[in-house]
């Protein structure tokens, strides 16, 4: 499975799209660039039932948030505070190194 290029980081916020989560903005913990998914906090909460290892312990729930699908986030600006596309700005360095960085298309910052 090829690696897919996710625009967003660990550390950014986002707000959801789509799904029961739907309006919700919250920060990205995991990214998973070959699943092409993310985790955020407070999204897509999921409860998982575990079993007991040993006769005297009891049976456990418990809640994660589970990755979702990359395409049905947006990056939440840092500067202008609004949800926005991703664009790449290419610059050329003091030693003629070419650097790339993201920058609001809203806003025109880098991020």
């Amino acid at each position: 499975m090829s690696t897919v290029h996710l625009k967003i980081k660990s550390g950014d916020t986002v707000k959801v799209l789509r799904g029961k989560d739907n309006g919700k903005t919250g920060k990205v913990t995991q990214v998973f660039p070959r699943l092409g998914k993310l985790v955020v906090d407070g999204v897509n909460k999921t409860i998982r039932h575990l079993k007991s290892q040993r006769k005297s312990e009891k049976g456990q729930r418990v809640e994660f948030f589970a990755p979702i699908a990359a395409s049905s986030v947006l990056l939440v600006c840092p500067k202008c505070q609004k949800p926005t596309r991703v664009g790449a700005l290419i610059t050329k360095g003091q030693n003629g190194e070419v650097q790339k960085s993201r920058q609001c298309k809203k806003c025109k910052e880098t991020i």
